[in-house]
């Protein structure tokens, strides 16, 4: 638990940090296991209340599961939700059968960038690790990206002894990353303590689960016999498997979430 507190201290003071910095402040929720950690956490450091809009970006393709986990939670957390569509996109058909990066840039990126033009947001917390991802791997805990949104994963600002890039010089707006030093098994073992809800697509039914949720025709599931969230710890200190092995952005190409990314993916 010490190692756990030390972890949830640290990013209770980056959030605190960004929402000291910024005045407009939105955060992402994908209902996934991190985001919902970050929620928790986001919960305790405002005292029960979340003081700005909890984002969640709606492709119009996620799991029957993840609608039913946002419209219990958002309630009974009190949260002020904001839905994000790229409503064009969608009457225009836009599907993963056209590609997925096509489909992930439409649906999440543009829908992502249109909520932050509306609500003139200055900074916008997500609950990315590095460990996820070789190009997650890239960055930085304050983000900034250019007027057009675009993030410069070849140019970041140094972090060293935790000093962070916090003023905006003509950026549109700067990503944090308070869990951009956490793990998948620190999540995990933080979620078992603190008894958070978690989205039931990550228990095992029938020798299968998932390990990353998002659109349902882009995730496939892991083998796995962890119907609890204990054996899912005891699995994972023992897999080799990637994280992110069953999502489809990640197998089209070596590069899509690098170029997604760039364009301002999450």
């Amino acid at each position: 638990m010490s190692y756990l507190s030390d972890l949830e201290n640290r990013t209770i003071y980056i959030v605190r940090e960004a929402t000291s910095r910024f005045k407009n402040v939105g955060f992402l929720w994908s209902m996934g296991k991190d985001s919902t950690a970050l929620l928790w956490i986001l919960r305790k450091a405002f005292f029960g209340a979340v003081p700005f809009p909890v984002i969640h970006i709606d492709t119009g393709f996620k799991f029957p599961e993840i609608y039913r986990f946002r419209d219990e939670y958002s309630k009974k957390w009190g949260l002020d939700l904001v839905i994000s569509k790229n409503a064009q996109a969608l009457q225009k058909g836009i599907h993963p059968k056209f590609g997925k990066f096509e489909c992930c840039n439409l649906l999440k990126t543009e829908a992502l960038k249109q909520t932050i033009r509306e609500r003139g947001l200055q900074a916008l917390l997500l609950a990315i690790r590095r460990d996820e991802h070789g190009i997650r791997a890239k960055e930085r805990v304050f983000s900034p990206r250019s007027e057009d949104f675009t993030w410069n994963y070849q140019d970041q600002p140094p972090e060293l002894w935790d000093f962070y890039k916090t003023r905006l010089e003509g950026e549109q707006h700067i990503r944090v990353h308070p869990m951009l030093h956490w793990t998948e098994l620190d999540v995990w073992k933080y979620t078992l303590a603190e008894k958070i809800p978690i989205v039931e697509l990550y228990l095992a039914k029938k020798g299968k689960r998932y390990r990353s949720i998002g659109c349902a025709l882009c995730c496939s599931p892991v083998d796995s016999r962890a119907d609890t969230i204990a054996k899912i710890i005891r699995e994972l200190e023992k897999t080799k498997v990637a994280e992110r092995s069953g999502r489809a952005q990640d197998k089209e190409d070596t590069y899509t979430m690098q170029r997604l990314r760039s364009l301002g993916y999450m």
